[in-house]
């Protein structure tokens, strides 16, 4: 029987371009792994990469490096681990996550794999820790929870997931609700939500993009950006501020695009100052073309009160079922405690789907 002290723990070479030759054997069984969770998980791969994300997202940015290793069994691939570092803020934390094989759980592999991806993260300076798992609704829904330090949601204790994270030590900081709406969204709803929007939103227009935003806009859009990375509930994370400008935003887009990732924007300006306000970003993936992906939606604070956040994401909807009529569904995540979005999406009519822990550990 082969026993765990035979794992081997490797870093994976990336390949530098979705097209590229060579010989990426470890970086295609990593994805391999994740797919086949994604399919054990939820039956679809609504929200797993695609190939070409998984390529883009690895080879990381001017803003993140990223880490990834395979954990092989003699020439068997049997779990993973990553590690992602931001460079530009946010310089004392690290994102961890592991997976292992189902037919290899249960042996002390994840633990293993953890500390190697903890050791990494320490020898780059790294004191703070982060990681998410989500469980789909169903079984979330359980009895016996482990409630959020944030005071809003739980997860079920005797889920191995949960279980694990809290004897590896890490604290569970806040719990996101996933939603999902079915497409498309009946055309008297739709008009009846704009409607009762509008109707408070005198002092806004509303504008929208593909891909790319417009260069007279592209400065106030890095300006929201930047808020959504502290306006969005963050519970008792060691997150900073973000720190974007046009460039960056730039460099994202590209990131996206290479991903083959299509994006479209709806976004409201305030008439008096020609500002940026709000915004909602959905995204379509050609390999995965019945289901959209709900990115980011903000509203600055300052600017909240006049139903923005319903006027650009149903404008968003209208907008995605001409363009991308092959989409029959919508997936959100929202904290547990931003009641506020949670109340648009379910006028809407998203219902939930999953919940996800955002688990934290303080090193010390």
């Amino acid at each position: 029987m082969t026993q765990p002290n035979a794992l081997v723990v490797s870093a994976v070479v990336v390949p530098p371009s979705v097209d590229a030759g060579g010989d990426f054997t470890d970086f295609r069984d990593c994805q391999s792994m994740r797919q086949a969770h994604e399919l054990e998980t939820w039956g679809d791969m609504d929200r797993g990469y695609t190939y070409a994300e998984e390529v883009e997202h690895w080879r990381g940015t001017q803003y993140e490096a990223r880490h990834l290793f395979v954990g092989r069994i003699g020439q068997e691939a049997v779990g993973m681990c990553s590690v992602t570092l931001p460079l530009r803020e946010n310089t004392l934390t690290a994102g961890i996550n592991v997976l292992v094989s189902p037919a290899f759980r249960r042996r002390g592999l994840g633990l293993r794999l953890l500390r190697h991806a903890e050791a990494v993260a320490q020898d780059n300076g790294r004191t703070s820790l982060d990681g998410y798992f989500e469980l789909p609704a169903g079984v979330a829904d359980g009895t016996g929870l482990l409630h959020a330090k944030s005071g809003a949601g739980g997860l079920p204790a005797d889920q191995p997931s949960t279980a694990f994270a809290v004897a590896a030590g890490y604290e569970l900081e806040q719990v996101e609700r996933s939603s999902r709406l079915a497409l498309p969204v009946p055309p008297f709803l739709l008009a009846q939500l704009e409607a009762g929007a509008a109707a408070h939103a005198g002092d806004y227009v509303l504008t929208g993009w593909n891909d790319q935003c417009p260069e007279s806009l592209v400065t106030s859009y890095a300006g929201l950006r930047a808020r959504m990375s502290t306006d969005a509930p963050t519970a008792g994370m060691d997150w900073e501020r973000e720190d974007w400008d046009a460039a960056r935003v730039r460099d994202d887009e590209r990131t996206l695009i290479r991903s083959g990732v299509h994006s479209t924007v709806s976004a409201a300006v305030h008439r008096p100052t020609g500002e940026l306000v709000a915004y909602t970003v959905l995204a379509w993936r050609p390999q995965v073309p019945e289901s959209l992906i709900q990115q980011d939606t903000l509203v600055a604070a300052e600017h909240r009160g006049h139903r923005l956040g319903m006027l650009v994401k149903a404008a968003n909807l209208r907008r995605v079922q001409g363009k991308w009529p092959s989409a029959r569904s919508v997936l959100t995540w929202n904290a547990s405690e931003n009641q506020h979005m949670l109340a648009i999406n379910t006028a809407l009519g998203f219902r939930p789907a999953g919940y996800e822990g955002e688990w934290q550990k303080r090193l010390g």
